[in-house]
């Protein structure tokens, strides 16, 4: 029986350690972001950093949400000329942790600066200067810009896969890269053809950047992973040259088994949709002849 009172008096004694009160407010740049007590992640009664790793895993996607800034690649304007890249930040999770453990470990109440790492992008100008010289593939088609909705599509789709860098190894996804084609994203309702009929949707018009894009990749020797052709011939292209898409449905996919990394460029001008793919001019590639576009 003594053996019982005493186990439960050195518990109670052991609860009593712990100041329930402890807090650790998280600053940056010496302004306060959050404030934390040590109840919040660590078991209240036991004299030990025993953490509730759910809700400090929440705790640290919140907090790196408020802290969190993306990366931007360089990219060329329309002039040809290098938007410098922009370093990002993010939270370092690693030492945060092993700040909070050693500061509630010691009961302190006070402040701690939020630790932060850069976010480096994949592209910066260097690279970009080495690869948009030397044009390894490319493929031109032509559209009614009088059909405003289809020419808006067009237009932000190309622009949606301008500037991508593929590096070697890498595989080229374009519904990836374009995203879900949206109205929230400007997309409008144009001519699509579904199981060989014509019918409107969101988006309509963005398989001719696909085609257009799989036809210069192809001039530029990619390995072509998947390509899907429409259920009947469509008017922008040679026959059996096209490439469909469709967010829940096929993909255009290339790969570059190339030791450089490639840029594809892509732009609308007056009529034309115009997309080319370069590299460094000290690639070693093997280019593909395709067949001339029909003239409109």
């Amino acid at each position: 029986m003594y053996k019982i009172f005493s186990g439960v008096f050195s518990l109670l004694l052991s609860i009593q350690s712990v100041n329930f009160s402890e807090s650790l407010t998280i600053t940056k740049d010496g302004k306060p972001i959050t404030t934390i007590n040590r109840t919040d992640f660590f078991n209240p009664y036991v004299d030990l950093p025993i953490i509730n790793r759910k809700k400090y895993r929440q705790f640290l996607e919140q907090l790196n949400k408020k802290i969190y800034l993306p990366a931007e690649n360089a990219k060329l304007d329309e002039h040809g000329i290098i938007i410098p890249e922009k370093v990002g930040a993010q939270l370092h999770e690693q030492v945060l942790t092993e700040q909070i453990y050693a500061f509630f470990y010691n009961h302190k109440t006070g402040k701690l600066e939020i630790p932060i790492i850069p976010n480096y992008p994949k592209v910066d100008s260097e690279l970009l200067s080495q690869i948009n010289s030397f044009r390894i593939g490319s493929y031109v088609t032509s559209f009614n810009p009088q059909n405003k909705n289809r020419t808006n599509n067009i237009r932000l789709a190309a622009e949606a896969i301008n500037n991508s860098v593929v590096f070697p190894g890498e595989t080229f996804s374009f519904n990836k890269t374009v995203g879900k084609r949206t109205a929230d994203k400007g997309y409008l309702p144009a001519p699509v053809i579904v199981r060989g009929e014509f019918s409107e949707d969101i988006g309509g018009g963005i398989c001719q950047v696909s085609s257009t894009l799989y036809n210069a990749a192809d001039n530029a020797g990619m390995t072509i992973v998947h390509r899907y052709s429409h259920s009947s011939s469509v008017p922008y292209i040679p026959p059996g040259r096209d490439a469909t898409v469709s967010w829940y449905g096929p993909d255009f996919e290339f790969k570059n088994d190339y030791k450089q990394p490639v840029l594809i460029r892509a732009r609308t001008l007056g009529h034309l949709l115009i997309i080319k793919i370069y590299s460094s001019d000290g690639i070693e590639f093997t280019p593909r002849k395709v067949p001339n576009p029909p003239i409109n």
